[in-house]
């Protein structure tokens, strides 16, 4: 893959990971309770679902996910059902704080299961099979070589990881002021709804062919 394709490839990427959603939230939710340890589990898990879209594409996979409409929906239910069940989960711990209940303590890092949402989050959104599908051709040369597949597997994978650990290490630094009972209750909240909204919109989003 030539420079002048390389770094449009790599913008287009990094935009793509850097705009609001459901990754975000899920990164954001963790770092903000769990600190940066679960903030980049939550990170590192959202990677490794984009290595394993990167390596769906890679064997055709993803284009067949995005051509036939079973397997679209039964992912996109699937992805829309566990999005609704984080969504729900702090909705309901904000509004467990609203409701005069005593505050819990802050609970310990939990990278592992961090880790379980941030994969599942991705890997259940049939979304990333589209973007793959419709994406990834327009930057290869006619005849790509084994380097040319391996870098574009490579860069969403480095990208996303190293955008979401920023994420992780920033909210994760800021912990002492996320665990003030307000702000985790409005932050609860806010993360709650998108997860919710974005559940919602996911499971009524028709299929479009790439």
């Amino acid at each position: 893959m030539a420079w002048s394709q390389l770094l449009p490839f790599a913008g287009v990427v990094l935009l793509g990971a850097m705009s609001p959603g459901p990754d975000f939230a899920v990164v954001l939710r963790h770092s903000a309770v769990g600190g940066r340890v679960s903030g980049m589990g939550a990170a590192l898990g959202v990677a490794t679902g984009i290595l394993v879209w990167s390596v769906v594409a890679a064997v055709g996979v993803a284009g067949l996910l995005a051509a036939s409409a079973v397997a679209f929906t039964v992912v996109k239910l699937a992805g829309a059902a566990y999005l609704l069940y984080l969504g729900g989960k702090a909705l309901w711990a904000a509004r467990r704080g609203t409701a005069g209940q005593p505050e819990q303590p802050a609970a310990p890092p939990d990278p592992r299961r961090a880790f379980r949402d941030g994969l599942l989050c991705n890997v259940l959104n049939p979304k990333c099979a589209v973007f793959f599908v419709a994406l990834v051709p327009q930057f290869l040369p006619a005849d790509p070589t084994v380097a040319d597949t391996v870098l574009t597997a490579a860069i969403p994978v480095v990208l996303t990881a190293l955008w979401f650990g920023v994420v992780a290490n920033v909210v994760g630094a800021m912990r002492r002021l996320l665990a003030i009972p307000r702000v985790r209750r409005a932050l609860d909240a806010v993360t709650g709804t998108l997860l919710v909204a974005v559940g919602v919109r996911l499971a009524a989003q028709a299929r479009t062919v790439p």
